[in-house]
């Protein structure tokens, strides 16, 4: 014998609810609203406001549906059937167990013409699919276009080649007779004037010279042509006082060429977005009045839900004992699915309401005033365990006059102060992040450096630490920092 704890099913739900974004639970929801007839939305709440005309229409409406004998006798059995559903399972009891799920039977009662159009995504476009459709656009010879298309094939991601263009050029020799490789290079010249300009190139130099052709007619052309074609790797370095002497430019005349070769794309086909987009709903929103900070739910968010009383009804008066039956376990459904979105909302609302009040600071100074909290700050103050937090607060997001914040950002490690307090890591890297921007632009700050000044304010913080936080914000090291604008 022994003892094991085991969640009940209705807990189960609610934990599952819990843990899903709002996107996710908004398809949960709808899917819930197809296969059971007994939860629909509340038009009632989604009406916020009402004229005075709305109102009065209202008030005679309500005159006008009274509650009739024959009304009151049809709520009375349906409040004597639904008092008969128990509020709870056993613990070792599952949903199938004791009823019949209601998108089971939907699901039996499909048919093969259903066909839910929406839930079909279009595939986004390929830098491949960009190029082919304009080669289709482009007048060429067959020859030519077997070379192009075995030149698409080699663009990678970026809008570089893969593949190098020699062996491109031995590959179609098997095919094509006689290929010369002038053939193969005037190919890839047309292709490279291809939008976006530069793609087919085979580095960085080829692919910038190919876009700074459009700048033909600039006053700097000839000498960014030179900074391109020979003296790329000084400019990779920072090493602008070799480019200047190699150049033979002044300080002044390489600044202006410079800024002329940061308007080149040298990832072109990074213009090519092939990423799905990913919508980001806030759960909450956090605003000030009257001088508090005040959090509230995004009731927008989840279409309002309640119970079909019309159906609801039937079962006391169906003599068929399946379709009884069936009305019956749809409804117990719909009520803990109801308790399970009831229960979701009062824990995030909790959960977000002590993550305010413990990061006023933030919300009154900014990034640097972020106090250092974990999950087990949060849930002793709530009551509820760790595991509980961590789901609530992920893929969770809040809406603040500063932006749009996932609830997990705001907890942080720790950092010990000279004076014996705490700082909050993500302190500490809005300060290095704006030092970082004050810095100057000849002679950028070193990690070590770095880790020097935050001492002098009092944040004890070793060189390695400072490179992560720096990292992690996507920050280059000072070498590549350094700059002559």
């Amino acid at each position: 014998m022994g003892q094991q704890l085991t969640m009940t099913p209705q807990l189960q739900q609610a934990i599952r609810l819990l843990q899903l974004s709002t996107i996710d639970l908004q398809q949960e929801i709808h899917e819930f609203l197809e296969s059971n007839p007994l939860l629909e939305i509340d038009d009632e709440q989604n009406t916020s406001e009402s004229t005075p005309n709305e109102l009065n229409s209202e008030s005679e409406q309500k005159k006008q549906e009274e509650p009739s004998p024959q009304n009151q006798e049809e709520a009375k059995l349906e409040s004597e059937w639904t008092d008969s559903i128990p509020d709870e399972l056993s613990i070792d009891s599952s949903w199938e167990d004791t009823f019949q799920s209601s998108a089971a039977v939907a699901d039996s009662q499909s048919f093969e013409g259903d066909f839910d159009f929406e839930s079909r995504n279009s595939a986004s476009e390929s830098i491949q699919d960009h190029l082919i459709w304009q080669l289709n656009l482009t007048t060429m010879s067959d020859r030519d276009l077997e070379i192009a298309y075995s030149f698409i094939e080699s663009v990678q991601p970026d809008g570089y080649l893969s593949t190098p263009v020699n062996e491109i050029w031995l590959s179609l020799q098997e095919h094509l007779e006689d290929l010369e490789e002038d053939e193969v290079l005037a190919v890839q010249h047309r292709l490279q004037r291809f939008d976006p300009i530069g793609v087919c190139s085979v580095d960085l130099r080829e692919c910038l010279l190919v876009q700074l052709e459009a700048y033909s007619s600039h006053p700097l052309y000839k000498n960014t042509r030179l900074v391109i074609d020979q003296y790329l790797h000084f400019l990779g370095n920072r090493d602008f006082t070799q480019l200047c002497r190699r150049a033979k430019l002044k300080e002044d005349a390489l600044k202006e060429v410079i800024a002329l070769i940061q308007q080149l794309n040298p990832r072109p086909g990074s213009l090519i977005d092939v990423d799905d987009t990913d919508y980001v709903i806030p759960d909450v929103s956090v605003k000030k009045k009257n001088g508090t900070w005040q959090v509230e739910l995004n009731n927008d968010a989840l279409p309002p839900v309640k119970i079909n009383k019309t159906y609801s009804t039937m079962a006391s008066t169906l003599k068929n004992t399946e379709d009884a039956t069936y009305i019956k376990n749809s409804l117990q459904e719909a009520k803990w699915f109801i308790k399970s979105l009831q229960s979701r909302n009062e824990t995030l609302l909790k959960v977000a309401s002590c993550i305010v009040e413990k990061q006023i600071d933030f919300f009154e100074l900014g990034e640097e005033a972020m106090k250092p909290m974990v999950l087990h700050d949060v849930a002793e103050e709530v009551g509820m365990h760790e595991s509980t937090i961590s789901r609530v607060t992920t893929q969770k997001y809040m809406h603040t006059p500063k932006g749009i914040f996932e609830l997990k950002y705001f907890f942080s490690s720790h950092v010990n102060t000279a004076s014996g307090g705490e700082c909050s890591s993500t302190a500490i890297r809005a300060m290095i992040k704006k030092l970082i921007a004050d810095e100057p632009a000849k002679k950028p700050l070193s990690d070590n450096k770095l880790a020097t000044v935050l001492e002098e304010q009092g944040i004890n913080v070793a060189r390695r630490t400072v490179a992560k936080y720096r990292e992690a914000m996507n920050i280059p090291p000072s070498n590549e920092r350094k700059r002559l604008v």
